[in-house]
């Protein structure tokens, strides 16, 4: 039997072990899969261990940066990341580190939303890890143009720099801005206390902007809720991008790719029982 954890700390609220049991069945493969409580100050040892059998493990936080360095080889959106959320055991033993994040983001949006990002005006909010993991992705789609706002400007600056050679991108405050934009992505820890990101209503053009937060719960985040009473075309919370990355790195693993519309949809009834 092949083993696979997901790390973290805390960890005892992951959905990882549900979600990858749900794609084991379903494509047929033999696995074990259990969630891992690394502990904060010894990462690297830890999952050294794990992998002296395992054969693959998730990654959350507090730990996409040590399993960045502690990769043997990393895939170039990992290396873009600067992070990695899927560690793999090679057949020589070494470890490749790789980052489904933004892959998983992006699957969710034009395959599960079926929404077509090619031309369109993104507004991506943060400057953080969950904005850097998704950078390459939504660039590769081909945006008219994608804009970081961020309470620290100088940190969203930092990011546009970083990763211009990928497609048109700029860097603004939150209260810079004003014109409406297409697509509006909250990758802001702000939905988590029940807050909001200081931006204008008239960021949303009614009937036609579409809104999605990265975070989800059972009741639709104070993000969701603000985007909703101001005519959204679509809001949508981050619950298909956690079972997108996800598939994302099972396929890395299992050389299968799952169908992962059954599994959303039954994380999302599972979610709304509470």
């Amino acid at each position: 039997m092949d083993h696979y954890v997901v790390f973290g700390n805390p960890i005892g609220h992951s959905k990882s072990p549900l979600i990858h049991r749900l794609f084991a069945e379903q494509t047929g493969q033999q696995l074990d899969y259990n969630t891992a409580l690394a502990p904060l100050d010894g990462f690297a040892d830890y999952a050294r261990d794990f992998f002296a059998t395992g054969r693959g493990g998730n990654v959350t936080v507090p730990f996409k940066e040590q399993a960045f360095a502690l990769a043997d080889q990393l895939t170039e959106r990992a290396r873009r990341a600067g992070a990695v959320n899927t560690l793999a055991r090679q057949a020589d033993g070494t470890l490749l580190g790789d980052n489904t994040d933004g892959a998983g983001l992006v699957r969710d949006l034009t395959v599960n939303c079926g929404l077509a990002l090619r031309g369109k005006r993104i507004l991506l909010l943060g400057a953080g890890g969950a904005v850097r993991g998704v950078l390459e992705p939504l660039l590769a789609e081909q945006p008219e143009v994608l804009v970081i706002a961020n309470r620290t400007v100088e940190k969203a600056e930092q990011l546009a720099r970083e990763f211009a050679d990928l497609g048109p991108l700029s860097a603004s405050g939150f209260d810079w801005l004003e014109e409406p934009v297409d697509v509006i992505i909250n990758a802001t820890s702000a939905s988590l206390s029940g807050e909001l990101p200081p931006i204008a209503p008239s960021l949303i053009e009614p009937g036609v902007t579409f809104c999605y937060d990265m975070m989800y719960g059972k009741e639709p985040t104070a993000f969701c809720r603000w985007a909703s009473e101001h005519g959204a075309v679509r809001v949508v919370d981050g619950l298909g991008m956690l079972v997108e990355q996800a598939a994302e790195a099972f396929m890395l693993w299992r050389g299968v790719r799952p169908d992962s519309a059954p599994v959303l949809a039954e994380m999302r009834r599972l979610l709304a029982q509470g």
